[in-house]
């Protein structure tokens, strides 16, 4: 799942980054390596949990935060042991920057209480993107793994999650250190609609799909 994740995310950044006129090759290169930390435990995410328990409904939530930490942290240490670059580590944790992670923050709030949870401690430690390289790459994550959770990929809904996600980074604050521009933003966002669509297209169904799509018992 991660693999897969990260093969489209290349081919999202380096549309966009042609488009802003980025460096493609290092965005394609950045969104290869920016979930490497996930090989190490990758049971953890996800994408990767096909036809699995999911080992996050029964731990804790600040135990869930702490493996999805993680994985940045593990990344950033395994792309040194293996020499890459700085301008490839970058990417690790800068696609993450300093968001919150929501889903387990809430999860929290629900168990403690709001009052009895830190904020920061369901946070990515940062640093923020800091090239436009690496702000495609932050954009592209939330939006790649969005769409592909959706159930009824239609255009204006790919549309829609596109913009939303990118705005609702934008006033977080999360590209305020990289190099964008809101002209940049618009070229962006429909990069990445179109690379999606085109993943997502719609095709005809086959005259006997029903049956295709049903398991039959082996007949010998």
């Amino acid at each position: 799942g991660t693999f897969n994740h990260s093969m489209l995310m290349g081919t999202m950044v380096e549309s966009a980054a042609e488009a802003i006129g980025a460096n493609p090759i290092l965005a394609r290169v950045g969104a290869y390596y920016h979930d490497i930390g996930k090989t190490l435990n990758p049971e953890s995410f996800i994408e990767n949990q096909i036809n699995e328990e999911n080992i996050h409904e029964k731990i804790k939530p600040e135990e869930s935060v702490q493996l999805i930490l993680n994985h940045v942290k593990k990344g950033i240490e395994l792309a040194k042991e293996y020499n890459l670059p700085k301008e490839i580590i970058d990417f690790i944790p800068m696609h993450h920057g300093t968001m919150v992670i929501a889903f387990f923050y809430e999860k929290a709030k629900e168990i403690y209480g709001e009052e009895n949870v830190d904020i920061d401690e369901y946070r990515y430690p940062g640093p923020k993107p800091n090239t436009k390289e690496t702000a495609l790459v932050m954009l592209a994550d939330a939006c790649e793994s969005t769409v592909r959770s959706l159930t009824n990929a239609e255009p204006q809904k790919i549309e829609n999650v596109i913009n939303n996600l990118i705005n609702a980074r934008i006033d977080d604050g999360q590209l305020d250190d990289a190099p964008i521009t809101f002209k940049d933003i618009t070229k962006i966002k429909e990069a990445f609609q179109n690379i999606l669509l085109g993943q997502r297209h719609k095709r005809i169904r086959y005259p006997n799909q029903e049956e295709l799509e049903e398991k039959k018992e082996d007949e010998n």
